[in-house]
């Protein structure tokens, strides 16, 4: 096999399972008489919203994705907004959304498509909070090197859409929710910081985040969490004609893309779909795993092939342009020292790495030929996307129209003699 053509065919295949038109119509009921309203965020909503229409035929509705992301639909209307800092199309769409909510009946059926990337293109703050603080507390937190569920939990309490709160907005009407998992674990109140799913945290757990990862709040932010939150609990009752359920998954995509793997002839390790942490030392302990691996290998054994998913973080110390996937890998080639059995690619199936339109990158012995000094510093400077779009190592998609998170896969080949 050729190292980088493979790794990236089992990052497309990684995508294409996880299309909306592949799957979306398996969980869809027959559509029911009466009135049904299709509401929706996300990176992959677009792509969702024509899925359903082409098994539905023309819906009312409206959905929020990602400039860029837009798909055609004859009656649902998209329209494109910020991401990962919101912008004011978001919150107007999102005022837009939840008044098409008003009014509806027992009768009604609302079906909501919701996928990574809601939390931004939901835009709706609480109290007296004003766009332009909800863009500074967003920035600061994708800055933080702050997990999701952190980042999320904060989001929620910010909100007036998050949290189980668009969902009751819709009751009386029924609820289906068809998710696209880009979290770990797959937990719908994880996933676009659930806002058709009930929430448990509390307006302190949200000052602690602020706390704990140093997120300057003004003073509306502290006025809102210093009360009693809109986050719809567990057993609220606007909440109990809801079904959410999760439609693809990054397991699904890596054991797709384990299954293509194990049909060349590798021995396939799949170190898990819900790794967290920093990228640069995630990268450091699978090069370590990788490299003595390496060393068991001799000439004629099968290629093995280290899988991860999950979602990375980035604490910003420079300057530069990257996102998680990129620094991965250049932490990675750093680490790999030019090693002449290692090969590698990050991406991210949403095809944005942070906030670049750069999916990752590829690695492989080369890499680091004549560049380690430059590495080096690029890596001081979290200028990973810098570093590889100068040595042509970049990975570009253009809108992938899904989004289950990240996708690494580490190659190890045997030696030649």
């Amino acid at each position: 096999m050729t190292p980088a053509p493979f790794l990236r065919s089992l990052f497309d295949l990684a995508v294409e399972v996880a299309d909306p038109m592949r799957m979306l119509a398996s969980h869809l009921p027959p559509r029911p008489p009466g009135r049904v309203l299709v509401i929706g965020a996300g990176k992959a909503s677009a792509r969702m919203a024509e899925a359903l229409e082409a098994a539905w035929g023309p819906c009312e509705g409206l959905v929020i994705t990602r400039y860029g992301y837009g798909r055609p639909c004859r009656g649902i209307e998209i329209v494109e907004a910020a991401h990962p800092v919101p912008d004011a199309a978001g919150a107007a769409a999102t005022a837009r959304m939840l008044d098409l909510l008003q009014g509806l009946g027992s009768d009604d059926l609302v079906v909501a498509l919701i996928s990574g990337g809601a939390s931004a293109l939901l835009v709706a703050p609480a109290g007296q909070i004003t766009l332009a603080e909800k863009q500074a507390v967003n920035a600061a937190l994708l800055a933080s090197g702050a997990p999701i569920s952190a980042m999320n939990l904060l989001r929620k309490h910010l909100s007036r859409v998050k949290g189980g709160q668009l969902a009751a907005a819709a009751y009386p009407a029924r609820m289906l929710a068809l998710m696209i998992s880009d979290v770990t674990g797959d937990d719908p109140a994880l996933i676009g910081s659930g806002p058709t799913v009930p929430d448990a945290s509390t307006a302190a757990e949200a000052r602690a985040v602020l706390e704990r990862w140093q997120i300057a709040a003004p003073q509306s932010v502290q006025a809102v969490l210093a009360g009693k939150t809109g986050v719809v609990p567990p057993g609220d009752p606007r909440l109990s004609r809801v079904e959410n359920r999760v439609v693809a998954a990054p397991a699904q995509s890596l054991d797709a893309a384990a299954q293509r793997a194990r049909a060349a002839g590798c021995e396939v390790t799949v170190l898990g779909d819900r790794l967290e942490g920093e990228a640069r030392e995630v990268a450091a302990d699978q090069a370590a795993q990788a490299m003595a691996i390496a060393a068991t290998l001799r000439p004629g054994d099968a290629p093995r092939l280290l899988l991860s998913g999950g979602e990375l973080t980035v604490t910003r110390r420079g300057a530069g342009s990257g996102g998680p996937n990129a620094e991965f890998c250049l932490a990675l080639a750093l680490a790999l020292n030019g090693h002449p059995q290692i090969h590698a690619i990050a991406c991210d199936t949403d095809g944005v790495d942070g906030a670049a339109e750069v999916a990752g990158a590829l690695i492989g012995p080369a890499t680091l030929k004549g560049h380690t000094d430059e590495a080096k510093a690029a890596l001081a400077e979290n200028d990973s996307h810098g570093f590889f779009g100068r040595i042509g190592a970049q990975v570009v998609t253009g809108p992938t129209l899904t989004n289950v998170n990240d996708f690494r896969a580490i190659l190890i080949l045997p030696p030649a003699t």
